[in-house]
């Protein structure tokens, strides 16, 4: 009886070191590409090594297990379905014994907790860290910055539990909420990691939507598009014109005192663009035929099959809200894990559910960088600052971490939410649930249909020649042969 007690210890033991291991390398794969990604946007800085460099370092650090942790949660649900999958595919497997539920759980609890130590400690030491300098009158240094960090970090930890409380017992004045209202660690941050979730799940339905009909333009901009009824010759010939007419009128600047500066300024940036229009041109120009006639229909075709779906699996998940109570989203204590499959059609449908789930994060990203009120926040190659990339890391992080609970709301996936993932309060009211999803498929139509409207109308009036009569009806410039911002010279 003590040997087989001893063996089940052992199992227990050697599972969990078995589930240590993997985690930590599933991390340290994500932290090292979090790693190379923030040091290609980094702004680069001098090797002299002084106080700013190693405060900047240490930011850098954070901000790396931030998006590392941000990794993780995009991950989660996808890793969990397949998982599900394979463990039901290969039930007696001996080389995936090590793929279980309690390895599942453990992944996603770690996840949350990561994720509320990112957003609520990490992110917020490392700005106050970066802007600070010292107390007044205190000896500066690495000690002085540190301090002031900590109490800044003091200071927002009072002012953020005192709106949540003043919120809570707003919103609930029975017993039992104003008694919990004293309980820290069981009331106070799954509240509020619960609001913060609901903020990212708003935050999602705003930059989704306009993130799948921004997608086009972007996959439009790097792939090169049929050439249909139109002559790039002529086309790269006039830009070659202009182009010559700036840089004439560049040189026969820089003779005249009064013409230099902001002016020079802007007939280089105007020669900047005509070049990258030339380049664009010849690209298309050198282009091979499969690569405009084939690869980019195809992609396109990818794309509004993708988004075509996940409108179509969002209405029938509205339908299954007004019929069925089962489609509410919910979380899952079960640890077991591999027992039925969740998808109609197996393992098709499961790859199809992960493919879309990756496919909004991608336009839920390219949908928040496109609206104008975090255009800020855009990240330029070698030239971001320390305080954007923590601005990015945590609105990456909060759309991440919405991520799962999204896809399960909005229908995309019937794999139930785990760990503290499924434990927040909103889940279970069925007007919030049913708003999201009605508010979804109603923002992501409209903003497909004004887009293909738009670019089916852009693509005529070029194809036809017709824009060349709204460029020659702009208001001319005071200056005589004065180029626009696009590179277009105005009519005199």
């Amino acid at each position: 009886m003590e040997e087989d007690d001893v063996t089940i210890r052992e199992q227990n033991f050697h599972s969990q070191v078995r589930e240590y291991i993997i985690c930590f390398l599933l991390f340290a794969v994500l932290y090292i590409v979090s790693y190379f990604i923030i040091t290609r946007y980094k702004r680069k800085s001098d090797d002299h090594e002084d106080e700013d460099a190693v405060v900047n370092r240490i930011s850098l650090y954070l901000c790396t297990f931030t998006l590392a942790v941000s990794g993780g949660a995009v991950s989660l649900l996808p890793f969990s379905i397949i998982s599900n999958e394979i463990l039901l595919s290969f039930p007696q497997n001996y080389y995936i014994q090590w793929l279980n539920g309690s390895l599942i759980h453990g992944l996603w609890n770690l996840v949350s907790l990561f994720s509320n130590l990112c957003l609520f400690v990490l992110m917020p030491f490392a700005y106050f860290f970066l802007e600070s300098e010292g107390f007044a009158g205190s000896k500066k240094g690495i000690k002085a910055r540190i301090l002031e960090t900590f109490v800044m970090l003091f200071l927002l930890a009072l002012l953020i539990l005192g709106i949540v409380w003043v919120a809570s017992a707003l919103i609930d004045n029975d017993v039992a909420s104003m008694e919990s209202l004293y309980d820290l660690w069981e009331f106070y941050l799954p509240y509020l990691y619960s609001c913060i979730s609901l903020m990212g799940g708003l935050l999602l339905l705003m930059c989704t939507p306009v993130g799948l009909s921004r997608m086009f333009t972007v996959m439009g901009q790097l792939l090169v598009k049929p050439t249909i009824l139109e002559d790039l010759d002529e086309q790269i010939y006039c830009i070659h014109l202009q182009e010559e007419t700036l840089q004439r009128r560049l040189n026969g600047s820089s003779t005249h005192a009064y013409t230099r500066g902001s002016f020079a300024h802007q007939l280089n940036k105007e020669l900047d663009n005509i070049r990258n229009q030339r380049n664009k041109l010849e690209r298309r120009k050198k282009a091979s035929g499969w690569e405009k006639n084939l690869l980019y229909p195809i992609v396109m075709l990818i794309l509004l099959t993708g988004t075509t779906i996940s409108v179509l699996l969002v209405a029938l998940n509205i339908l299954y809200l007004l019929v069925d109570e089962t489609a509410m989203p919910k979380g899952s204590t079960d640890r077991a894990i591999g027992n039925t499959s969740l998808s109609t059609f197996g393992v098709a449908q499961a790859v199809l559910e992960i493919v879309l789930i990756f496919y909004l994060m991608v336009s839920s990203v390219v949908g928040f960088y496109s609206l104008r009120v975090f255009e800020g926040l855009t990240p330029r190659k070698d030239d971001t600052t320390m305080t954007t990339i923590i601005g990015c890391c945590v609105s990456i992080l909060v759309l991440s971490s919405a991520l799962p609970v999204m896809s399960r709301t909005l229908g995309i996936t019937r794999f139930d939410l785990l760990g503290d993932f499924g434990r927040f309060n909103w889940l279970g009211n069925f007007y919030i649930v049913l708003s999201y999803n009605l508010l979804f498929a109603v923002v992501t139509t409209l903003c497909l249909v004004r887009k293909f409207t738009s670019a089916v109308r852009e693509e005529l009036l070029k194809a036809l020649g017709l824009d060349k009569l709204q460029l020659s009806n702009s208001p001319t410039d005071p200056e005589s042969g004065k180029l626009s911002a696009n590179g277009h010279q105005k009519t005199l």
